[in-house]
């Protein structure tokens, strides 16, 4: 099949498709106490929690240009799309849209259709793959943009978080409940609205009883589990993923259920400890 398909570095690609010719991953740029680290490949983990735990500043994104989409979509393949973090937390979904209007004026006959994921992290992995399935199953362009579309609406994300510092230093917790979280030890159990944007869905004081009630909201929320992808991603704490899995399996017969470790932007939004699911 003749496609090709952009996703942010927000999205983490599961290593096989890495090296696959028919993805292409975008990386968005971090900020620490002035320092830029690009999202990609050269992307270190472990120093870069270290430098946001020890600066008193939120760290920041910046988008790509949408002349690198526009480079990314410049390509011989008849169907391209591309993936972004949701338009609500960043500017990565209008600047796909500029890019793809830039190639557009160069080349009409291209068909480009930029999916805004209102979600992040594997969230749109999961959307990356639901195009690879439509392509391969041999729908026209049309079709996989409707079907594609259907399926964000009915995507989740859930998360829970060890460390509250990254939302009170970029405004999204007060400095005195995110104070008083910590000191009590309640973890809130997050999750994206339809528009994309993040609300605090119900909390638990310890980490392991927040992710249990993250595990039983995301079930009750869920119909056709068996014929659905459950992704996780996890900011440095591999066995804590493997938890939440098992949680899922005990209690539903999932289609797949993929574990993966989140790269630069998941990780500044996650914090060391974080958990990322979607349904």
């Amino acid at each position: 099949m003749n496609y090709k398909i952009v996703i942010d570095s927000c999205g983490e690609l599961p290593p096989p498709y890495k090296e696959d010719g028919r993805f292409e991953s975008i990386p968005l740029t971090l900020t620490v106490e002035g320092e830029d680290i690009v999202d990609d490949a050269s992307f270190d983990q472990k120093s870069f929690l270290a430098k946001v735990a020890a600066s008193p500043e939120c760290p920041r994104s910046s988008c790509p240009s949408p002349e690198r989409y526009k480079n990314a979509y410049d390509c011989p393949a008849e169907h391209i799309y591309a993936v972004t973090l949701s338009a609500a937390l960043s500017g990565s979904y209008n600047s796909a849209m500029l890019g793809r209007q830039l190639l557009l004026e160069e080349r009409p006959e291209k068909k480009i259709h930029v999916f805004n994921s209102r979600s992040a992290s594997v969230g749109e992995t999961l959307i990356a793959l639901k195009i690879q399935e439509c392509e391969e199953a041999g729908m026209d362009f049309e079709d996989v943009v409707s079907h594609v579309e259907a399926y964000i609406n009915g995507q989740t994300t859930y998360f829970v978080l060890e460390n509250l510092e990254t939302l009170r230093k970029n405004g999204r917790m007060s400095k005195v409940k995110a104070l008083v979280a910590s000191a009590l030890n309640i973890k809130p159990v997050l999750g994206s609205t339809d528009e994309g944007t993040i609300q605090q869905r119900d909390q638990a004081r310890g980490i392991n009883k927040a992710l249990v009630k993250m595990v039983n909201l995301a079930l009750s929320e869920s119909a056709d589990l068996e014929n659905k992808t459950v992704a996780i991603s996890h900011c440095n704490c591999p066995e804590r993923a493997q938890m939440v899995k098992g949680a899922i399996l005990e209690k539903a017969a999932a289609k797949d259920v993929i574990v993966v470790d989140t790269a630069g932007v998941s990780s500044m939004y996650a914090n060391d400890g974080g958990i990322i699911l979607v349904m």
